[in-house]
Parts: C-alpha cells; sequence; structure tokens
C-alpha cells in the first residue's frame, strides 16, 4: 500500500521555495532531583572540587600564593617550585600524563569523569539545585515556564538569574586569581580599579558559567565537548558503564504493586521513566549504549529507589560492562577482567611518564643560565695585549632564597675572567650579568674557538653553557 501524498505547503502553493531548517529543535530538559548512593558521590565531588577551585588562590606558601601562574612576571608558582618559561616542558608532561590518566580511566569505568568531576557537571549540578530552590522540583519548573508572565514568576526567574550571575563572576574572579595574585586583585575589585584585561576575563568567564551552566547544560556535553565523540575509541566489552539489564526488565508494563510480574508475562520494569526523567542529558538508559550518557548513575538511584518501593531487587539499572551483561557475570569476574591489555598498555606508558617527570624534577638545577654575546663589541684588543669578548649572562634563581653564584671559563689555555666573579640573586629573580673574558694576545689561532661558562651555587648545583671566544685576525 502506498503511504498518502503530503499536502503541498503554503510555501510551494504559491510559488516560492520551501525553507528547509537544518537544525534539530531542542526540548528543553527539566531534570528531576534524584536521591541515593550515586548522588551522594556527586555532591562529594561538587563539594571537593569546588573547596580546592575556590580556595587553593587564597592559600599562601612561604610568603606569596601557593598557586600563581604569574604571566607577566613569567614564573609558574606551584606550592615550593618556581617554573620558568624555559621549563614548559614540564607543564607540557603534566597535560600529557593528565590526558593519559583520562584515558586510563575511560578504559577501565567510562565517563565517570563527566559525571563526577568534569567542571560541566559540577556548575549545572550547582545551578540546577538553585534553580529547584527558587522554582521548586520539575513538575513545578514545567508549570511555571508554561505559566503567563506574573510577579510569581518574575521573582523566582530573576532571583534565580541574580544567584547565577554572582556565582559566575565570583568563580571568573577566582580564575583571574591564578594569574594575578588574587589578594591584590580583590583589593582592585573593591576600589573599582580593575585593569581592563583583568576585568575583560573576569567578565568572559562569569559569562561562560551562567551560560553554560545555566543555559547549554546538556548541549556541551552533547555537541561541544569532544570527549564523547572520541570516548568509543577507548571503550571496549569490558568497560564499566551505566547498564539496563534488558532480560530482566523486559517486557516492561505498569502493574499492581501486589501483582505477579510472572503471571502477566512481564519484566521488572514498570515503565514509570523515572529513569528518564532524572536523566541530565535526556536520554533513556533503556535504549541502550548512547554517546550522550555521562554515568552520572541518577537513573541508578531512581530506579533503586522504585525498586525499592514496589519489592523488586535492586540492579534493573547498574554500574556493569556490556561482556557481563551478556555472560550473567557478577562483581568478581568484572573486576577479573580489569586487567586487560588495553589497561596494562595504558598503565605501563603512565607509569613510564610519571617516573620520567619525578625524575626530571628531581634532578632539575634549581637556576638557569642564558648567554648572550654583546653584538656592539665582538671581539677588541686591550691593555696589556689582551684580546677581550664581551658577553651578557643572564641567571635565573628558580629558588626562593637568596644565591650566590660563582662564575668561571674554560675551554683555552690562558682564557681568564676579568669582571666581577660572583654575583648574589634574590630568590625567584633573574639577573643580566655583563662578563667579560681576557685572552692573551697570540694564545690562541685566529677564528671562532668553543668555550664553555660555568655558573655554580654552593649546595644547589651548577650549569655550564657553550659559547664562542673570537680571536681577529
Amino acid at each position: 500500500m502506498n503511504p498518502p501524498a503530503r499536502a503541498p505547503s503554503s510555501a510551494a502553493q504559491a510559488g516560492q521555495p520551501e525553507l528547509v531548517s537544518l537544525y534539530q529543535k531542542q526540548k528543553k530538559i527539566y531534570p528531576r532531583a534524584a536521591h541515593g548512593l550515586f548522588t551522594r558521590w556527586r555532591w562529594f565531588f561538587v563539594f571537593a572540587t569546588q573547596i580546592f577551585f575556590y580556595g587553593m588562590p587564597w592559600l599562601q606558601w612561604g610568603g606569596r600564593q601557593a598557586m600563581l601562574f604569574d604571566l607577566e612576571a613569567r614564573r609558574f608558582y606551584i606550592f615550593g617550585l618556581v617554573l620558568y618559561p624555559q621549563d614548559v616542558i614540564y607543564l607540557t608532561g603534566i597535560l600529557i600524563i593528565s590526558a593519559l590518566l583520562l584515558f586510563l580511566f575511560t578504559a577501565v569505568a567510562g565517563r565517570q569523569w563527566c559525571g563526577y568531576a568534569c567542571p560541566q557537571t559540577i556548575y549545572t549540578e550547582i545551578f540546577l539545585w538553585i534553580e529547584h530552590r527558587f522554582e521548586g522540583d520539575r513538575q513545578a519548573r514545567m508549570r511555571l515556564d508554561a505559566a503567563p508572565l506574573s510577579l510569581n514568576k518574575l521573582w523566582r526567574k530573576s532571583g534565580k538569574h541574580l544567584v547565577w550571575l554572582a556565582i559566575g563572576l565570583w568563580t571568573g574572579f577566582t580564575f583571574v586569581g591564578y594569574f594575578t595574585p588574587i589578594r591584590e586583585l580583590a583589593g582592585h575589585v573593591l576600589d573599582w580599579s580593575v585593569g581592563p584585561w583583568e576585568t575583560f576575563w573576569i567578565g568572559f568567564y562569569g559569562f561562560a558559567t551562567w551560560g553554560n551552566a545555566g543555559f547549554m547544560r546538556e548541549q556541551v556535553c552533547k555537541y561541544m565537548c569532544p570527549y564523547a565523540r572520541f570516548q568509543s575509541a577507548m571503550f571496549d566489552k569490558d568497560t564499566l558503564i551505566v547498564t539496563y539489564d534488558a532480560a530482566r526488565g523486559e517486557p516492561r508494563g505498569g502493574r499492581s504493586k501486589k501483582a505477579d510480574p510472572k503471571a502477566l508475562g512481564l519484566g521488572d520494569c514498570i515503565d514509570c521513566t523515572m529513569c528518564v526523567q532524572v536523566c541530565p542529558t535526556g536520554i533513556d538508559i533503556r535504549d541502550g549504549l548512547q554517546y550522550e550518557c555521562i554515568s552520572c548513575a541518577a537513573c541508578i538511584d531512581a530506579c533503586d529507589e522504585v525498586m525499592d518501593k514496589v519489592g523488586y531487587p535492586r540492579g534493573l539499572i547498574r554500574y556493569s560492562t556490556e561482556r557481563a551483561l551478556e555472560e550473567g557475570w557478577g562483581r568478581r569476574e568484572i573486576l577479573a577482567r580489569v586487567l586487560r591489555p588495553r589497561v596494562l598498555i595504558y598503565s605501563a606508558i603512565l607509569a613510564a611518564l610519571v617516573l620520567a617527570l619525578l625524575a626530571s624534577l628531581w634532578l632539575r638545577t634549581p637556576f638557569k643560565v642564558d648567554v648572550v654575546r654583546d653584538r656592539a663589541t665582538l671581539a677588541r684588543i686591550v691593555d696589556g695585549a689582551q684580546i677581550e669578548n664581551i658577553y651578557r649572562v643572564q641567571v635565573m634563581n628558580a629558588t626562593e632564597q637568596p644565591q650566590r653564584f660563582h662564575l668561571s671559563v674554560e675551554g683555552l689555555p690562558g682564557l681568564t675572567l676579568a669582571s666581577a666573579p660572583e654575583v648574589t640573586i634574590d630568590g625567584a629573580q633573574s639577573l643580566w650579568v655583563p662578563v667579560r673574558l681576557r685572552l692573551p694576545y697570540g694564545a690562541a689561532a685566529p677564528g671562532s674557538h668553543e668555550i664553555h661558562l660555568r655558573v655554580a651555587a654552593d649546595g644547589v648545583g651548577e650549569v655550564r653553557e657553550k659559547s664562542v671566544f673570537l680571536v681577529p685576525r
């Protein structure tokens, strides 16, 4: 039987081209509040991450901010560690290790980073809690949005947004406080003397927090975050995911609490849709694994609560693996499959990188030396029939205590240091030191000769930098 012909649109009847939208209309999601073990774990991570984020800039270490990325002074302070731009390899190593750690965690436990510790999830959880306080739970919010504008609706909506904006601006202020000393920044904010760049980034980050957590929410996870797209490359049948036990739950359907589901030919799922209503991305976990699922386990808490009410065993929706569902495995068999080849390879690479980074930091000389020839005077003859070359040596003291540095030179017989052999530099400071080297005339053939400048500090270490000494013809 052929399907009935669709009636032409008014635009087609008028002889005009019909407009086709390239964007799917998104239905607003109203997540219901969940209660249970995994919800408590999510709130634990909300408090833990935000105490760290908001509190760390205020923590002092040796008279300065414990964690500060001072771009103006070109120094990064991480507790007792002081890094310069030349140490960017360490920051790169930390980022690579963090990425591999995420890959390893995803291979083992799925997207639980997204569900419990991702900033987008954390702030969405906070903003939803505020929305719940002002507008009520799911049904109340839906009724309020559908109601016409009134004084009640106006104060609830405006109050919610004012609190959202306050949190967003405080978040932006804290973010900037990692790059500008936060105590100085707070003083500038209080006396309205914040610089233009600080003002821009406080506003930008605050606006992004307000928009992402207040409006975009699941759209960020589904369309903007690349992690959702390449997670399938890290998943296998032994990856821990949020699963629905279809063998136990199907066929689903409503029934009386006292009814025997087996007599009715039904599974344990009563089709209450609570798992859908609490989902922050609006998916139905009963449809199987989906890239939109962030493994927050809100559906597990909701389903367990329903199972308790109807008197069925918990675990219809639970953390498990695809292989475990197929084979009917329990917790012991799932744990036995954790140490599989993919996980072992990730772990070995991660362990090697961590050990290499720690060894490099342990053996790192806590000062830097850079040698630049004075291009204004390449070489000259001075009193005493000696050839003189002039250099500028930058010494960067990466410790936080004043250090006395000793300068010496080697590489040519008779080559001596004609400038001051010692220099004192304050902690976490750098200094350009003029260095004059002299060689008796005729002690070396004309041309360029390789030499080494040695800079040493007692009890700290030494650095040798290569340069050249020019002998004129």
